[in-house]
């Protein structure tokens, strides 16, 4: 007998989507790091640093519940192949401003946003396409193997962005992530998609937001969902945004060195992933994805006050197993809980949720100032820690408003 994922792996649309996806979140994460690095080098402030890696993530916080009411009208494969395209060509500019000496660092902030305003498709149009393409049967095994695919992403584009700018310098790095991304836009177009579009009306787009938040508003379940994402994005992802200074400036190491670190939560994610999809780790959906978040959280902590280099990529790396459970559990949790003709507009707010990351790059940049990248990450993952126990105990002892779809 097949194993799930054997099973899935043999549906050429999902095989495309789930491909796709990793290859170009893995260039996401290459140049974040890249980015990050570049900045460091040219400015030496860690401030700086985080401001030029929030402006990638910054359009997930306003255009991600747009991104999601737009999807359900508009053709998801052309909004998919039109976003990598769109992020290809502009790396290739700033691959063609570095190989001439021209690079500056507002321009790799302006490249970031660019491509960060592309990326709030990616909950609400490609993640919703790949369980789609799995069908409902499949959905949890299909989340769970592309979430531990993201997780290997995110390992493996800081490892290359590391290397990239360490060995090549921001032509390469740029150059790289170019090719890939008209790769993947080009694999898209043999994609077999069907879907029930409707008419655009985009002065109706805030009221079908407010809809979604209306419905999410009865059920604890997405309630918690969106909390602990907001949580998690803002309190404890924000610590990406000090791994260069962390690394170069309080661990003393090489900038690839600095790409491992950055990898080590995601290796641990992938890990831990792979489990979930194949079937190896079961608990309840609720405490896998709050207890995740916690566990990530507790990890930072630790890696904040390590005296050496292998004990924060350890901790990290052990951390990363509570990332697996929150990132599997925040789109299987959405994706089972709601009704069809609202998933894409709730994806979509989760995507807000995530975009409140740069708030806390930006918020743990400003605290680095006075307390060191350290105590910067201390502070923020012991108020993130706080905060995810008490939603946790408050959405839990709320009964139900409605009945569960």
């Amino acid at each position: 007998m097949d194993s799930p994922i054997r099973e899935l792996l043999r549906s050429s649309d999902f095989l495309r989507l789930w491909l796709v996806g990793a290859f170009a979140n893995a260039m996401r994460w290459l140049e974040m790091l890249a980015s990050g690095l570049f900045a460091w080098e040219v400015t030496g402030s860690a401030l700086a640093v985080t401001i030029v890696v929030a402006v990638r993530q910054l359009p997930l916080l306003f255009l991600g519940a747009f991104a999601g009411a737009i999807s359900e009208a508009i053709n998801r494969k052309l909004i998919l192949m039109t976003a990598l395209v769109v992020a290809a060509v502009t790396s290739t500019l700033l691959a063609t401003l570095a190989t001439t000496g021209h690079l500056e660092l507002w321009h790799v902030a302006l490249g970031n946003l660019v491509s960060g305003t592309m990326w709030t498709t990616e909950m609400s149009t490609r993640r919703r396409m790949v369980g789609e393409a799995a069908g409902p049967h499949r959905i949890v095994t299909a989340i769970a193997l592309d979430s531990a695919t993201n997780a290997m992403t995110r390992m493996v584009g800081p490892l290359l962005g590391g290397l990239a700018f360490q060995w090549l310098g921001m032509k390469g790095a740029y150059t790289m992530t170019a090719l890939v991304q008209f790769a993947g836009a080009f694999a898209l177009a043999g994609l077999v998609h069907s879907q029930v579009t409707r008419k655009l009306e985009v002065a109706k787009i805030p009221a079908e937001i407010l809809e979604g938040l209306r419905y999410a508003w009865t059920k604890p379940i997405l309630l918690l969902v969106f909390a602990i994402t907001v949580v998690t994005n803002l309190f404890a992802f924000c610590y990406s945004g000090l791994v260069a200074p962390l690394g170069l400036g309080e661990f003393h190491v090489s900038p690839a060195l600095v790409g491992v670190l950055a990898a080590a939560e995601p290796t641990g994610a992938l890990i831990g992933g792979t489990l979930i999809a194949a079937g190896l780790l079961r608990m309840d959906r609720r405490i896998a994805f709050a207890g995740g978040a916690a566990l990530f959280m507790v990890a930072l902590v630790v890696m904040a006050v390590s005296p050496v280099y292998w004990l924060a990529l350890l901790v990290l790396f052990i951390g990363g197993f509570g990332t697996a459970g929150f990132g599997n559990m925040q789109s299987t949790l959405m994706l089972t809980e709601a009704p069809p003709e609202m998933r894409s507009r709730l994806m979509g707010l989760v995507t807000v949720g995530i975009g409140t990351g740069p708030l806390g790059i930006l918020a743990v940049g400003l605290l680095a100032e006075p307390l060191g990248p350290r105590g910067a990450v201390l502070v923020m993952a012991a108020a993130g820690l706080v905060l995810t126990a008490g939603l946790s105990w408050a959405l839990r002892a709320r009964p139900p408003a409605a009945p569960s779809v």
